[in-house]
């Protein structure tokens, strides 16, 4: 790396967003350095009464294509790539006339905001930027001698730099600039390819490539001595890495794992619901007519747990829901929208984060989840398929109520959600038992029921809950003892996928005890 700042004399600016453009390029003027630009850029500085040199005129040549070709050239080109430090380059440059390029301010065509719009195909090939990733690709590899700023963000710290270094910019800067600016490129081409693999209709292509921005570098991972960070893709989906904080300290680590598994399952609903989330699981859902009454219902079915957790809405949050939820100490609220009542009431909380995210994900929506590997990582579709009460298939003599059926089609929700083994007790559209990520079935089964038995002593209830209730598997039972667990606790009907060698084991175990069972063909792991 070379040690000498080289001073700032010549700058070529070509920018799609022009978000401060004219005072930073006023500011380089104001300092002696001429500028040389494209089309649109060169037009707005002109129009700012700047003096600025075309590209065509530079090259001689020009602007073909409608645009396509304008900076694709040895005159625009050679004066970023050559080294100062070699006296070949130099007498090449003297030799075809070729001036000195020492700052290239550059941002792309918007690819990704204009494949987000919804626009045709013809018009995101369009918005596929070639002229722009050249310059920038060429000014970061030559970054020993040119800088190159690609955000708009960064204009006030250059102009810093320049101002402490005698209208140079350092070494370090120029480093951080390229790297930078290769990790836009890579994430551009990353979001093309992307685009062309879905347009193309290939699931897993022969390669692969993940590209996020960063939100936040948390205080550590998921314990202290772990480094962790939160970044935002280009899938746009509303949630957790793209909400507002409005209130609180920095999200943890943990706070955004947990708080997107809430969210994610407060989706599914179309009441209104609230999830309760601690450590990934789920510990209380609920729906009802109203955010307040849905939250009492939640909080019942475990009042412990939630202290320390994570509440999901899928409503605006109103002032009498977020009164009750401040009752206990939650680390994160998260609502598509939150009512100035409700705002004003938790900003007494200091500590409490609260994110709006300006609506809900479709958990029907598709996508991919990825899970990292040592040496590499897995790539899955998004789990978007659940059953409705026309996909239920009663295998049982008793077909289960309408009543049952609703909470038979809640129960398989919720441990769409719950990690594996998992277990849901629901009556009312409320669950009263979650049994959560044991080894054995028959383990999430006991600890559900057990966990309902303890809130209903807490609570002074004569009889568990789970007694009156339905219960949800997310796989099938291997053997029937998962259910007789059920059973003993007083359920009235089952929802499983079915697929085991012993479904008839499973199926007679039912009918004995006079309980309906639904099979949905349809598998919900969640590891």
């Amino acid at each position: 790396m070379a040690s000498v700042a080289h001073p700032i004399r010549r700058a070529l600016i070509s920018v799609s967003d022009k978000t401060g453009l004219v005072p930073f390029a006023a500011a380089l003027a104001a300092r002696g350095v001429d500028l040389v630009s494209t089309g649109g850029t060169a037009k707005t500085l002109a129009d700012a009464g700047l003096a600025v040199a075309e590209v065509a005129a530079v090259t001689n040549f020009p602007e073909i294509l409608d645009g396509r070709v304008k900076t694709l050239h040895p005159a625009i080109h050679g004066g970023i790539l050559a080294r100062r430090d070699r006296e070949d380059h130099r007498a090449a440059l003297a030799e075809h006339g070729i001036g000195e390029i020492d700052l290239l301010v550059c941002n792309l065509y918007p690819f990704a905001e204009t494949v987000a719009s919804g626009a045709g195909r013809d018009v995101c090939v369009e918005n596929i930027d070639i002229g722009g990733v050249a310059l920038i690709r060429a000014a970061a590899k030559n970054h020993e001698f040119v800088a190159v700023v690609t955000d708009p963000a960064e204009y006030d710290a250059v102009l810093a730099e320049m101002a402490a270094h005698q209208g140079a910019i350092g070494a370090a800067m120029r480093r951080g600039l390229a790297a930078k600016a290769f990790a836009l490129t890579a994430s551009y081409d990353a979001a093309i390819a992307g685009w062309m693999t879905r347009e193309g209709g290939t699931a897993f292509p022969e390669r692969i490539v993940l590209a996020g921005r960063l939100v936040e570098v948390a205080r550590y991972g998921e314990n202290p001595h772990q480094a962790g960070a939160a970044y935002r893709t280009e899938d746009r989906r509303l949630g957790v890495a793209t909400a507002r904080l409005l209130q609180g300290k920095e999200m943890s680590y943990n706070n955004y794992a947990d708080t997107d598994a809430a969210f994610e399952l407060a989706a599914e609903f179309r009441e209104p619901a609230v999830v309760i989330v601690k450590h990934a699981n789920p510990c209380g859902v609920a729906t009802a007519a109203d955010l307040r009454t849905a939250w009492d219902r939640a909080f019942a079915c475990d009042t412990v747990s939630p202290f320390g957790g994570i509440v999901a809405v899928n409503r605006t949050l109103d002032a009498a829901t977020a009164e009750a939820i401040a009752k206990i100490f939650a680390e994160v609220i998260i609502a598509p929208e939150i009512d100035d009542a409700a705002s004003a009431l938790l900003a007494r909380k200091t500590q409490l984060r609260v994110l709006v995210t300006g609506g809900m994900p479709d958990p029907a929506a598709p996508g991919m989840i990825f899970r990292s590997l040592a040496g590499g990582f897995l790539v899955q579709a998004r789990d978007r398929v659940v059953a409705t009460s026309n996909d239920l298939k009663t295998v049982t003599r008793r077909a289960p109520s309408a009543a049952e059926t609703a909470d038979l089609v809640f129960a398989d929700l919720v441990a769409k959600h719950v990690k594996s083994n998992a277990i849901v007790f629901a009556k009312n559209g409320a669950t009263v038992g979650i049994g959560a990520g044991q080894p054995s079935r028959i383990d999430s089964a006991k600890i559900a029921v057990a966990k309902a038995a303890e809130m209903a002593a807490a609570a002074g209830l004569a009889v568990s809950p789970v007694r009156g209730s339905v219960m949800a598997s997310d796989a099938f039972f291997p053997f029937a003892d998962g259910l007789e667990a059920g059973i003993e606790a007083g359920i009235t009907a089952v929802i499983q996928p079915g697929g085991s060698r012993r479904d008839a084991e499973v199926i007679a175990a039912a009918d004995k005890a006079g309980i309906a069972m639904v099979f949905t063909g349809l598998r919900h792991f969640r590891h």
